[in-house]
């Protein structure tokens, strides 16, 4: 634990928060959006460092710029691959910026100490964007990888800039999907147990996460679950019944990646039409896979059927799903381990009153419950969410009932509301102990 005495005597009704993450902003981690906006509205500071740098996005999300985060973002300068133009780089960083804090930048330059990381100069340039500004109540590490290193081993994670005496602070490390699933998978099941020593509190997006950190060396007392919330104002709920024209508009939101299983619920659609040929599938997400989608798409013939709409930002999503009947979220473990948590797509549509079809996966049981909130299948089983839309389509007087269900569901407990209550209650915690 960090030394807290400075801490001890300051209102704590006002935090001082650094998060800390790979891009930013990224229009996918609207989740982190939420806890951003959350803990502003409350009062508190919120310093956010992306040591991938700026994402580059072009569509940004309303929070982004409502709260101007922007400008309450730091970023790690982007290292050149070029050794030479790195060293060049560096040495105008370090007149630019590095008086700031000689001795921090002395020291990550300390090769016998930090071999790669500092030879490579990539220890350095991880400082160079925390120099200025290290204290704070809290230090809030949104995934476990970023904790351990970037987006190259070589990269310096909080561990490193912790050790330059940089980013002073109690830590708290979230794991929330591809960093205790992908990650453990590549580096091996013991790369956290020096974080695990190191760090003073951890927290999931679900059990089903906070299990598995356990098991691979986590102290079951230092680890806690927080749901990833959603703003339920912004869904308004609407009671679906079956459409007069007899057209079912199914709708997906989420990236075009293997884990969302999407290329199931297009051959799904593909089995469908042959018994219910009134089908309309809308994807919203961009990712690439989409290409290989497209093609499968033109190879089932449902060109007419299925689209994929791309991003969408957060109005266009709730007008689709306004005008849907079922929702699908048919997510996989990927060939590389990755998997998810109870995703907020799903919770979106939920809090709209849509059923939804969705697989036994990572920690979706958590929040849909099988013939109660909509349909659970396996994994990679097309025929069965075909099979389970067919159930849907003819059994429409369920629809309301599942709707209602899942409202209630996602209200008492992902409303972000709460979900940020308990993540004050869970930084108080951790100060006060």
């Amino acid at each position: 634990m960090q030394d807290l005495s400075k801490i001890a005597n300051r209102d704590l009704s006002q935090l001082k928060i650094a998060f800390i993450l790979g891009r930013f902003p990224v229009l996918s981690e609207a989740f982190i959006l939420n806890q951003i906006a959350g803990l502003i509205e409350r009062g508190h500071q919120v310093d956010i460092y992306a040591l991938e740098g700026y994402s580059g996005e072009t569509k940004i999300h309303p929070i982004v710029s409502k709260y101007n985060l922007v400008a309450k973002s730091y970023y790690v300068p982007a290292v050149p691959d070029n050794f030479m133009l790195r060293c060049l780089k560096a040495i105008k960083l370090l007149f630019i910026r590095g008086i700031k804090n000689p001795l921090a930048v002395i020291k990550s330059l300390n090769f016998w100490r930090y071999g790669k990381q500092a030879l490579s100069l990539r220890l350095f340039y991880g400082a160079i964007a925390f120099l200025d500004k290290t204290e704070y109540d809290i230090v809030h590490c949104q995934f476990g990888i970023y904790a351990m290193q970037g987006k190259y081993p070589e990269d310096a994670g909080v561990m490193g800039i912790r050790s330059l005496d940089l980013l002073r602070g109690p830590l708290l490390v979230g794991f929330r999907g591809w960093d205790i699933s992908w990650y453990v998978k590549q580096k091996g099941e013991d790369i956290y147990q020096e974080l695990f020593q190191t760090a003073d509190f951890f927290v999931t997006n679900c059990n089903f996460f906070r299990d598995r950190a356990i098991k691979i060396g986590c102290n079951p007392d230092q680890i806690t679950v927080v749901g990833s919330g959603i703003d339920c104002d912004k869904f308004i709920f609407q009671p679906r019944i079956f459409p007069n024209d007899g057209l079912i508009c199914l709708a997906t939101t989420g990236r075009l990646i293997e884990k969302k299983g999407i290329e199931y619920s297009i051959r799904a659609v593909g089995i469908l039409v042959k018994k219910y040929p009134q089908i309309e599938y809308n994807i919203m997400g961009d990712g690439y896979l989409k290409p290989e989608l497209q093609q499968l798409i033109t190879d089932l013939g449902l060109e007419a059927k299925v689209n994929l709409l791309g991003w969408r930002q957060q109005e266009e999503i709730i007008n689709i799903l306004d005008r849907s009947h079922i929702f699908l979220a048919p997510c996989v473990t990927a060939k590389d381990g990755n998997q998810d948590a109870p995703v907020n797509t799903l919770k979106e549509a939920m809090a709209m009153g849509l059923p939804v079809v969705s697989t036994y996966h990572g920690g979706i049981p958590e929040l849909v419950q099988d013939g109660v909130s909509g349909c659970l299948v396996a994994e990679r089983d097309s025929q069965a969410i075909a099979d389970k839309l067919q159930y849907l389509i003819d059994n429409s007087q369920l629809w309301q009932s599942m709707g209602e269900n899942g409202r209630k569901i996602v209200e008492q407990n992902y409303d972000i509301d709460g979900v940020n209550a308990e993540l004050i209650a869970l930084y108080h915690s951790i100060i006060n102990s």
